[in-house]
């Protein structure tokens, strides 16, 4: 369903159960990375008026799943640490093309949202699968199907507001991209790293 090229390596998981200090504190950050990534597009396409209904109930979903986060923190005894550098989201955002027409740029960003909550999705997966805290294994399992249904979203926008351009083959394009980089990730106790 996914359409990832690549898999995240398996051994990730026990990075993440290494230090889950440093993995919620990145997976809260990516949260607000995403709700603020939702909020950027309904500014620059207001315009889009079923667009920013959507994209204001995800900025919400988004903010959510960062206080839900931000709970677990606590309830752990951990503190929510600074901001991250998120290199593998930079890199990936390296494929919008700037200086292009809007419609493209949308698209583009649009793309780029739903391959993020895409890998989010795989990852959830695997942590609700694989890792031996029973907490976190239920509450990853809930948000996989959150991250699913964002992925989803996204794509449609896409359809639903660049028709004209060729949504599938740069889908395609993003994904070949992303599996590239992917080669190089899966060694931190970060949610994309």
């Amino acid at each position: 369903m996914l359409g990832l090229k690549l898999p995240t390596d398996p051994r990730w998981v026990n990075l993440v159960e290494s230090n889950f200090a440093e993995i919620l504190t990145d997976h809260a950050w990516c949260e607000q990375k995403a709700a603020t990534n939702a909020i950027s597009l309904i500014v620059s396409y207001p315009e889009n008026v079923e667009m920013v209904s959507v994209l204001s109930d995800i900025a919400q979903e988004e903010m959510l799943h960062f206080k839900l986060v931000h709970d677990i923190i606590i309830r752990r005894g951990y503190k929510l640490g600074p901001k991250r550098k998120d290199d593998y989201v930079n890199k990936l955002m390296t494929m919008v093309r700037t200086g292009a027409t809007r419609d493209i740029v949308l698209m583009d960003k649009l793309i780029f949202a739903a391959l993020i909550e895409a890998r989010s999705c795989e990852r959830f997966k695997m942590l609700s699968e694989k890792i031996k805290d029973p907490e976190l294994a239920h509450f990853y399992h809930g948000l996989m199907a959150s991250e699913a249904s964002h992925y989803t979203t996204f794509i449609k926008l896409a359809h639903t507001y660049v028709s004209h351009l060729d949504v599938d083959k740069r889908w395609q394009e993003f994904l070949n991209f992303e599996a590239g980089l992917m080669q190089n990730y899966s060694k931190k106790e970060t949610m994309h790293g």
